[in-house]
């Protein structure tokens, strides 16, 4: 009963293994541009001036986006490069190529959105590390979704596709 599994729990297991020293990346890219932004007057200045010229989002929720988008942009291409050489090295062939990073980057947008809502809701209501925890967790859940289901599924072949 549980052998069919195995593989997808197998590979669950390796992404989220990828997925801590991604999460470390995250963070360590996160916190420190989150410091830097928060310790530079100039940094908040110009930040202040984006969000009223834009009107998008309040000041305190800029300072939050600002530095996560940040720091996902740098893991989510740590991640493309890991997952691709272990996680899903069979279906990836071990290559990395433009379209499948694009894809990748594509779908990791929905854990980022995910990653971001958490982030977002949670940081008012408990410290700011913690708050970027929940986060990660968020995001894992959307991105192995989107990767084990679109970006590294194998393709068909032909004699599974004419049943």
């Amino acid at each position: 009963m549980l052998e069919p599994h195995l593989g997808m729990l197998r590979k669950a297991i390796t992404f989220a293994m990828v997925g801590v020293v991604n999460a470390l990346i995250d963070a360590a890219v996160f916190l420190t541009a989150y410091m830097y932004l928060n310790a530079s007057d100039a940094a908040l200045r110009l930040l202040a001036a984006l969000v009223a010229q834009c009107g998008c989002m309040r000041f305190e929720t800029a300072t939050l986006v600002v530095p996560n988008v940040l720091s996902w942009l740098i893991a989510v291409s740590c991640s493309y490069v890991m997952n691709s050489f272990i996680t899903f090295a069979a279906e990836s062939g071990r290559q990395l190529r433009w379209r499948a990073y694009g894809t990748f980057v594509a779908s990791g947008l929905l854990g980022a959105t995910a990653n971001t809502v958490a982030l977002v809701v949670a940081a008012p209501v408990m410290p700011i590390l913690a708050a970027k925890g929940c986060a990660i967790v968020a995001g894992f859940v959307v991105n192995f979704s989107m990767s084990h289901f679109v970006v590294f599924r194998r393709p068909r072949d032909a004699a599974e596709e004419a049943r």
